[in-house]
């Protein structure tokens, strides 16, 4: 029996294959020269091609709406702030000096305390009570912003916010890594993530239709943004709780040849041997001590950082341009509406060639030139343009860095805990994002478009550096393959499995 180890893909014919029957207790040779002490019987269904994309589709419409639907809610939810404040928050509750951006940053503060402990609980309850949960939870956070009447209220009720949210990315992250192959990763990453995006546009259109409210019920129109968005989100947790799947053995939508399959596919889609499933707290040492981890959260800080500037200051910063509150909101919609599209593309294109590191050089460079705009002396309409290469290279370049991660960490709990390490990265640029764009700094705001250009430069020089490693890396295991094999070198499955991504027939993506 000989068992095929090379790069997997969508199609049935490139997975791992049995090519027929030995002795159990004969040596195992891989396509890679590796050898392996035991034989191992692997039993999953043939589909066609055709058949295969049917059971991807279908996975696709029972998991991606519900998720997409909870991250625009989550995103909606976090940035809303920001509409809000255009339609009377800062005025009312008096948000003078940094006050405003010290309540965005305590968001992130607790979010970043929670990220890794939420995406280990969610492996031992089910993605889709802990999921739907969070959401309701956050959703009646969210109302109850609306009802605030202090600042201090105000940044109690966002701590809260943060906790509860600290769940959801990272957890659906997580989730969809136990569902889909790599090299399809992205494209799903992606689709999740432009519900945030859409969220952009979303925001600004239903705020512009809540100011209409204003009065209403004796509040004004920031607070009706808040209670409006947060009882859709808690409509929509309840919905998740219903709809959501959990893991493919469990999914009752799917056939009992469909489910193996599902399993097979995952299980083997890095590994010949598969992934350890179980916990131990090694898991979390490796992860932390991993160089790759700290490489990949580090990239993702330069992203995110002018992703969750332009996410809490598109309207302000199109403010300044000298349009009235209203404009300013609409005009944020087709800024988002076009990164929607890019970022889906994109990610499908990533998926086919199989590469991550390219798409977020493109992204980081299209936010350069859209921040080097804004921070000149360009006439309103250039500007106005820059604000759609800045939205669109930042938020097409959030899934490739995501996907990145679960692509090149194995191990169930090792990618779990690395998936929450560069969460919190992101937040930490997220906390930068929120802090640098200053009302007094209109029209060209040159300290955050500044910092915003240094983080992306770091970003242009990391990502090739991390790319060129893991090609010497990949390099080095191919040439000590080939040595293994002269030398009759055997190991055993447990070895290899406990290797994880450090094992001899493992390969990063590039």
């Amino acid at each position: 029996m000989s068992i095929h180890t090379s790069q997997p893909s969508s199609s049935s014919d490139e997975k791992l294959r049995v090519d027929g029957e030995q002795d159990p207790s004969s040596p195992v040779v891989s396509d890679d020269g590796l050898v392996y002490s035991e034989a191992h019987h692997i039993h999953a269904p043939v589909l066609s091609p055709a058949q295969e994309r049917a059971l991807w589709w279908k996975i696709d419409w029972r998991f991606m709406p519900i998720v997409t639907l909870l991250y625009l809610c989550s995103f909606l939810d976090r940035s809303n702030i920001g509409n809000a404040k255009l339609q009377g928050l800062a005025s009312q509750l008096d948000l003078n000096g940094n006050k405003y951006n010290i309540a965005l940053t305590l968001y992130f503060v607790s979010f970043n305390v929670f990220s890794i402990p939420a995406n280990l609980v969610i492996k031992r309850l089910r993605p889709s009570r802990w999921l739907s949960s969070i959401a309701v939870v956050w959703g009646i956070i969210t109302t109850l912003q609306g009802l605030v009447k202090t600042y201090p209220q105000l940044v109690g009720v966002r701590i809260c916010l943060g906790v509860f949210e600290a769940g959801l990315g990272c957890g659906v992250y997580y989730t969809l890594s136990l569902w889909y192959p790599r090299y399809m990763l992205q494209t799903r990453i992606a689709i999740f993530w432009a519900g945030a995006t859409f969220a952009g546009a979303f925001s600004g259109l239903l705020a512009y239709g809540i100011s209409f409210m204003s009065g209403t019920g004796g509040l004004l129109g920031w607070s009706w943004i808040f209670i409006i968005e947060g009882l859709f989100t808690v409509a929509v947790g309840i919905i998740a709780y219903f709809a959501l799947p959990d893991l493919p053995g469990t999914a009752e939508f799917l056939t009992p040849e469909e489910r193996a399959y599902v399993i097979h596919t995952k299980k083997y889609d890095n590994s010949s041997v598969g992934e350890e499933e179980h916990f131990e707290w090694r898991h979390v040492k490796e992860a932390l001590l991993d160089w790759q981890v700290w490489a990949l959260s580090c990239i993702h800080a330069t992203i995110s950082t002018p992703v969750y500037g332009i996410a809490f200051f598109l309207p302000t910063i199109i403010n300044g341009f000298g349009f009235n509150t209203a404009i300013s909101q609409l005009l944020t919609v087709p800024v988002y509406l076009v990164a929607v599209i890019m970022v889906v593309v994109l990610a499908v294109w990533a998926d086919r060639v199989r590469m991550r590191s390219p798409f977020i050089f493109l992204g980081l460079s299209l936010a350069a030139i859209g921040y080097g705009i804004n921070i000149s002396t360009a006439s309103i309409g250039v500007k106005y343009f820059g604000t759609f290469l800045t939205a669109t290279g930042g938020y097409s370049a959030f899934p490739a860095t995501i996907s990145w991660v679960p692509n090149n960490v194995s191990g169930h709990y090792k990618r779990a805990v690395a998936l929450g390490h560069v969460v919190i990265f992101g937040n930490i640029g997220g906390i930068i994002g929120g802090n640098v764009f200053r009302l007094q700094d209109q029209p060209r705001f040159l300290l955050g478009n500044g910092l915003e250009l240094l983080f992306i430069g770091i970003g242009l020089v990391l990502t090739p550096s991390v790319a060129l490693t893991y090609r010497r890396i990949n390099k080095r295991r191919d040439e000590q393959a080939l040595e293994a094999h002269k030398r009759g070198v055997k190991y055993a499955p447990e070895e290899i499995r406990r290797f994880g991504d450090r094992a001899p027939d493992f390969r990063y993506t590039l």
